[in-house]
């Protein structure tokens, strides 16, 4: 083909385009007679592309098609979803089919839509039609890939109707969800002034699931969801403190019964939070307390002062008494005062033990300058009893895992 020849179908080309263009942007609004759109398409496209510019353009672009048998077959070169194909009708055909498809939904007829990302979808497509280009070009068809992209850039108009379409779409639906939000505004208030009054969870999961009964559309809908999550998360956070001031009842005061019965009622108010409070775990440690508790002990503090007795506990552990201390403060843990005894209880063992420790680096040292071998033994057994007697002591002390080092390290040297 010659450069006049090529000049000419360009501008023939490009002279469809423009033809083909205005019939887009001067098409009237879609119509709801599919049948005389398809028809006024068609003579259009008859106007749009006289059948002498077609038959130039046919045989110039069998002129510069290669030979059969280097040319790719039609199914490789021409994308799955091609955007828009040479044998494509005119826009007004695909305006008409939208208006019959509104029409369509206008009548509550099922359809079978298939849910596009527009983010995605159009990006791909303009993909596949610069790739069908391409191809044509690496062919050889140049021609034919300048009219081709020319009926993809001409889609502008398009672009813009379809802006105006989603415009026109969410200015009804925004109506719509006004209208449902007055019709339903009493219900929607009451919601969010319990949130505001932080009410208990159950109040508001009722409220929310009657406006979720009446069928307000899914923006309501997602309303009521999003207070009974509100509502859920403060209620939750207001059972916690509770549930720290039972426990503390029984764990600093040992007032078990009063802090079970508590519990009980606790359990009662938020049976919707079982899982995240661990309530009849709650129950159950503070039953086992209270069956652990010395009742005999607990009527003493009855009548004695146990301020006093924890202020002589404290005394006996400075003085090294670590028995007699000891004997008092577990006294002490049925008293109103559990929480101070139980911090004392801790000290004194922190104190026996360090003493055991100090004990066993001095023999150790003994044992360490001892020639004899018997001896030798003898000093580093005495240092593993004394160990052995923190351990047994107070086997949760929060020296443990030092003393258990200390005294595998002696047993190590008792083997030697």
């Amino acid at each position: 083909m010659n450069f006049s020849s090529r000049i000419f179908l360009s501008t023939a080309g490009i002279a469809a385009m423009g033809l083909s263009l205005s019939a887009c942007t001067g098409a009237p609004a879609p119509c709801t007679e599919p049948e005389n759109t398809e028809q006024q398409s068609s003579q259009g496209a008859q106007q749009a592309a006289p059948e002498q510019v077609q038959e130039q353009s046919s045989s110039a672009i069998s002129e510069s098609k290669p030979q059969q048998t280097a040319a790719p077959s039609s199914s490789s070169a021409v994308p799955k979803n091609e955007l828009v194909s040479q044998s494509a009708e005119p826009a007004q055909q695909s305006s008409s089919s939208m208006a019959s498809a509104q029409e369509k939904v206008s009548e509550n007829e099922p359809m079978a839509l298939t849910v596009i990302d527009p983010y995605t979808a159009f990006p791909a497509m303009a993909n596949e039609v610069f790739e069908y280009a391409d191809s044509l070009y690496k062919q050889g068809k140049v021609d034919d890939a300048v009219k081709y992209l020319q009926r993809f850039r001409v889609i502008k108009p398009l672009w813009n109707q379809w802006e105006n379409q989603a415009d026109s779409m969410l200015a009804e639906f925004g109506k719509t969800n006004a209208e449902r939000a007055k019709q339903f505004e009493p219900l929607v208030l009451e919601i969010q002034n319990m949130n505001r009054a932080r009410s208990n969870y159950s109040l508001v999961a009722e409220a929310a699931d009657n406006l979720i009964a009446l069928v307000p559309g899914d923006s309501l809908t997602n309303f009521a969801n999003q207070q009974k999550q509100i509502a859920y998360n403060n209620t939750l956070d207001k059972a916690r403190k509770e549930k720290s001031e039972i426990l503390k009842l029984a764990n600093d005061q040992a007032k078990f019964t009063e802090a079970e019965q508590k519990a009980l009622e606790f359990q009662m108010r938020y049976r919707d939070f079982e899982d995240p409070l661990k309530i009849q775990a709650m129950i159950d440690d503070i039953r086992n307390m209270s069956a652990n508790n010395d009742a005999e002990a607990a009527a003493y503090w009855q009548k004695n002062d146990p301020a006093e007795a924890l202020a002589k506990a404290k005394d006996l552990v400075e003085k090294s008494k670590f028995a007699e201390a000891k004997e008092l403060l577990n006294k002490l843990k049925s008293s109103p005062l559990r929480k101070e005894a139980i911090e004392e209880y801790n000290k004194l063992a922190d104190a026996y033990c360090n003493a055991q420790r100090k004990t066993t680096s001095q023999l150790f040292g003994k044992a360490q300058k001892q020639k004899d071998a018997a001896k030798k033994a003898a000093l580093l057994n005495e240092a593993i009893a004394s160990l052995d007697k923190c351990l047994a002591e107070y086997p949760d002390n929060s020296q443990k895992q030092k003393v258990i080092d200390n005294r595998n390290f002696l047993q190590k040297e008792l083997s030697k």
